[in-house]
């Protein structure tokens, strides 16, 4: 049976003014203090209700192959490793300052959802979540499900593979120059820090 959208809004309204509440008297509403067992419970529910059956009992209509499996690792490398980490333990310095924080996507929380959950998930998002929705919105895009397969197969990646990720992670601006710096220095030629600490 489908939940009516407004009776879903009224729960989560209603537990988040109790959330509020709560968390206003008895030192207040911060995001650096980890959620609460009731705001993760109302948040699991919420998440729950908000996916439609249809999308809920949904298949994955990407057939697995050891090809599949490496487009997986370099797209969540490419795409989502800011926030999940290439293992998917959220355990990055953004995925640590998000509010709730990147879930452990190893464990029973995400790995008990249905594939028709996961591939809702990464292609809509989750409200009040850092969670973005990745696609268009359809039923069946090929790269959300070929995500969903490197989510169910989070635990088969080995330490070879792992390192592969970490070549495609996106590099910030800092990496970036001190990357270029390095070849410099390598091919013999000065760097703009290569006097730097020098006393004169």
């Amino acid at each position: 049976m489908r939940v009516p959208r407004v009776v879903i809004a009224s729960v989560v309204l209603g537990a988040v003014a109790i959330a509020a509440y709560t968390s206003t008297h008895f030192g207040g509403f911060s995001t650096r203090t980890p959620p609460t067992v009731f705001e993760r419970s109302v948040a699991r529910v919420a998440r729950r209700l908000a996916i439609p059956a249809k999308a809920q009992r949904a298949a994955n209509s990407v057939p697995f192959s050891e090809e599949v499996w490496a487009k997986a690792r370099a797209h969540f490398a490419d795409h989502c490793a800011n926030c999940h980490a290439n293992d998917g333990s959220g355990r990055t310095e953004l995925g640590q300052s998000l509010y709730p924080n990147a879930p452990d996507m190893r464990l029973a929380d995400t790995q008990n959802l249905s594939d028709g959950e996961l591939y809702w998930i990464i292609e809509n998002g989750v409200r009040l979540s850092g969670m973005p929705g990745w696609g268009t919105g359809g039923d069946n895009d090929a790269d959300t499900w070929t995500l969903v397969h490197f989510i169910r197969h989070l635990n088969d990646l080995t330490a070879d593979q792992l390192a592969g990720m970490a070549a495609l992670n996106p590099r910030t601006r800092a990496e970036f120059e001190e990357e270029k710096e390095d070849e410099q220095f390598l091919a013999g030629q000065e760097t703009p820090n290569a006097h730097a600490g020098h006393v004169h």
